[in-house]
């Protein structure tokens, strides 16, 4: 099923093509074969290959070749990359930042973006907010989650709020309105490791 396009910033081709540059450039001197960005996307190795031509050829991405995979990493010697960083990082930064700033903390089994920034994400219509809410289900220590959202703001440049839910919470069929507001609007899940209920 195709993915409707971001709002976040619309002049990017896909919501593909946002989350691939904030990842590679809020990265930056990491490199990443293409079959592990496919997965880490879940997309065809074919999509990463056409989408790593394009912006290679633009003078965006910096390739070479490592046995038989291609390593793909963010060119920062580009004049654009640091206003281009900070533009995903407004972006498309917290899907790239947030799940790896949350996977390092105990008891985080699962977490979402909700609020503007995963409608906006979502296709929906609407300015880029200016916060990132976060929900995280599980029974995490809420210093290490204040502690990683302000880390998490440092490199967003906007206001993170991460509020903790027990699974018992997140589950119930008559759960809090608060809640059921939540799951019925858009999420967007993070990828915080192996307790992330995949």
């Amino acid at each position: 099923m195709k993915q409707p396009p971001s709002v976040l910033l619309p002049l990017l081709r896909s919501p593909f093509q946002g989350e691939l540059l904030a990842w590679l450039f809020l990265h930056p001197g990491q490199e990443y074969a293409q079959i592990d960005l496919a997965r880490r996307f879940e997309v065809s190795p074919a999509a990463v290959t056409r989408e790593v031509d394009r912006l290679a050829a633009a003078g965006l991405l910096a390739t070479r070749r490592h046995g038989n995979m291609r390593m793909v990493r963010a060119d920062t010697d580009v004049v654009v990359a640091r206003p281009l960083t900070e533009l995903l990082a407004l972006t498309y930064g917290p899907v790239a930042v947030l799940g790896e700033r949350l996977a390092g903390i105990t008891g985080v089994e699962e977490a979402f973006v909700y609020g503007s920034w995963a409608a906006r994400y979502s296709g929906e219509p609407g300015r880029v907010p200016n916060d990132v809410d976060v929900i995280v289900v599980g029974p995490a220590d809420d210093d290490d989650l204040y502690e990683a959202a302000r880390a998490a703001e440092g490199v967003l440049g906007r206001e993170v709020s991460i509020r903790r839910v027990s699974r018992a919470e997140w589950e119930s069929p008559d759960g809090d309105p608060f809640l059921e507001t939540v799951k019925a609007r858009p999420l967007v899940r993070l990828e915080v490791g192996e307790g992330d209920g995949r």
